[in-house]
């Protein structure tokens, strides 16, 4: 691999309620998967958040959620297939004109929390967002969980895909990642996430397209700048998803 990209969720403060790093995080991303309202954000910090974006020359994404910002979008919704299709089209729909009145256009579409676990596993609700995405940006590319449902979904209509892996998440057995419940789900340690990357990658146990970490772990930015100059010294080039290229 000569080249990946690195997303963080961004823009999940919401009126006086400030969360995440994200200025400090700007720097060592290049994609950022920016909350539609829904389980965090609003239109003010949408706009201050896809500014923020485009003046350090990172990427655009929706990132839409279940209706949930008491449980930041982390908790199941029982939905059918249509509401999640009208639910993602709405987001997306909002994410998508803010960023054309800012002068950019979105990269791409991550589903949040919930909603990103089902959709690895569901086809039912991978197809609902797939169709979301294809009726209202095709060109933007699906990120979703390394070879899950969702990615094979969104191939077989014929859109492009970003295989996702996590520097501060754990994985099961089976590529899932450990849920957020149990003990040792989350990694904390830069020099830990930066071998299990480096281990993904070259053993090629998931396919790698885009790294996810988060702006509200502990040491955050100590962790973004760590793990990005650690795979700048592995020879690894950091940058956009759309503008990558593998070997």
């Amino acid at each position: 691999m000569s080249s990946i990209d690195i997303n963080c969720d961004m823009g999940e403060s919401y009126g006086i309620y400030s969360f995440g790093n994200d200025d400090e995080i700007f720097p060592y991303i290049t994609s950022a998967n920016i909350a539609c309202g829904f389980h965090a954000g609003d239109y003010n910090v949408m706009a201050q958040t896809i500014t923020k974006a485009l003046e350090n020359n990172v990427a655009i994404g929706a990132h839409p959620g279940y209706p949930d910002l008491i449980g930041f979008g982390r908790r199941h919704i029982p939905m059918t297939p249509r509401e999640i299709y009208n639910m993602l089209v709405y987001q997306i729909g909002a994410t998508q004109a803010m960023t054309k009145a800012l002068g950019a256009s979105l990269q791409h579409v991550k589903p949040h929390g919930a909603l990103y676990n089902l959709a690895a596993v569901d086809k039912a609700v991978a197809k609902a967002i797939v169709e979301a995405v294809y009726d209202t940006t095709p060109e933007s590319i699906i990120f979703g969980l390394a070879n899950s449902i969702l990615i094979s979904t969104a191939e077989e209509n014929g859109l492009r895909v970003g295989n996702e892996i996590f520097a501060d998440r754990t994985y099961n057995a089976d590529g899932t990642l450990t849920p957020r419940t149990e003990k040792n789900a989350i990694i904390v340690d830069a020099e830990a996430a930066i071998l299990q990357c480096k281990a993904i990658i070259e053993n090629q146990t998931l396919k790698a397209d885009t790294i996810c970490i988060h702006s509200d772990n502990r040491d955050a930015v100590i962790f973004a700048k760590s793990l990005n100059m650690g795979l700048i010294n592995a020879g690894v080039k950091i940058q956009a998803i759309g503008n990558c290229s593998h070997e």
